[in-house]
């Protein structure tokens, strides 16, 4: 698979009826093993080991309902009472982060209500800070620890 620019980390890979799939800790089961799925894992990994991110208060796939059709956030990050703090969206290293992608995560923001939305297509990151008080968000250099993510205002 591609490099990226993340940290490079330990997969496991195997194959299952001739397609390659990724070992996915945080659902604890094999998943096909896609572009996009590839930099989910290596940044799940990124933050759990480089941003101190507990993986118990992570979740992949979280099934949200918008305008009544369900949807899917790739990850979203809990705080210690389980309320969500951020929402991840990943694309694959070939697909620009656009406009259109902030709408999307914008768009699940709408139902989850967090303070921090991150995009990572692998080679880019992006982490803004929203602030609903004066109904804007601030684009940050660095993804924060987990603490800063976590912590009440």
């Amino acid at each position: 698979m591609l490099a990226l620019n993340l940290p490079r980390y330990e997969t496991k890979i195997c194959e299952k009826d001739g397609k390659l799939q990724i070992f996915d800790p945080l659902r604890r089961n094999y998943v096909a093993l896609t572009p996009e799925e590839w930099v989910r894992q290596h940044f799940v990994n990124f933050l759990c080991s480089n941003r101190n991110f507990p993986a118990a208060l992570m979740a992949n796939e979280v099934a949200i309902t918008l305008n009544g059709m369900k949807r899917r956030c790739d990850t979203v990050v809990y705080d210690k009472e389980l309320r969500p703090r951020a929402i991840i969206e990943y694309k694959a290293p070939s697909v620009k982060i656009t406009k259109e992608v902030f709408a999307q995560i914008s768009r699940y923001n709408l139902t989850l209500r967090v303070d921090y939305l991150i995009i990572s297509n692998g080679l880019q990151h992006y982490c803004c800070r929203m602030d609903y008080e004066r109904n804007s968000y601030t684009f940050l250099q660095e993804i924060p620890e987990y603490k800063t993510i976590a912590e009440e205002e």
